[in-house]
């Protein structure tokens, strides 16, 4: 098995909502690394963070992303940092890769600066957004097969461009 695509990208670019929408254009199941790794470990990603730190949740992650990528045959979502993982970098490079690129000021908006987002939370979120953005950046271009600018566009207008481009194998 192997996943139809994998949606990657910032908090805020939409990775849940395109991913729903296009496994529902493609007529394929969804399936959410962050869900599954709440599921696994019996608690939310805020308390993973809180009880075991950033380097828990990677690790937790890691093995997420390798699963799901053996065990998923529709459209599989990615928690925004999994991508700093290099193991989780290489199992991608297999794949059809979709990264959903959010600007700074739009993900800002998009994601109400949200306690549910531990990395973001604390004094500056502004400034962490832009860290993030500024680190990952690099790694979601080089594991994507498709780049989609999320800023200006619907989410209807998103998965009908990528189930377009998926369907012709581009």
């Amino acid at each position: 098995m192997s996943p139809v695509a994998v949606v990657v990208g910032p908090p805020g670019a939409g990775k849940t909502t395109i991913g729903t929408a296009l496994a529902e254009a493609l007529g394929v199941a969804f399936r959410d690394t962050d869900a599954d790794i709440v599921e696994t470990m019996g608690k939310s990603i805020s308390d993973i963070f809180t009880d075991g730190g950033e380097a828990a949740f990677r690790a937790a992650e890691e093995k997420a992303v390798a699963v799901a990528l053996r065990e998923h045959d529709g459209v599989l979502s990615l928690g925004g940092g999994a991508v700093l993982s290099e193991q989780s970098r290489k199992l991608l490079a297999e794949h059809t890769v979709v990264f959903l690129n959010v600007g700074m000021a739009e993900g800002v908006r998009r994601t109400g600066l949200s306690t549910a987002r531990p990395l973001l939370a604390g004094v500056n979120p502004r400034a962490k957004f832009k860290e993030l953005l500024d680190a990952r950046l690099p790694f979601y271009r080089e594991i994507a097969s498709v780049e989609v600018d999320t800023d200006t566009k619907s989410p209807d207008e998103i998965v009908s461009q990528l189930a377009t481009v998926l369907n012709r194998g581009e």
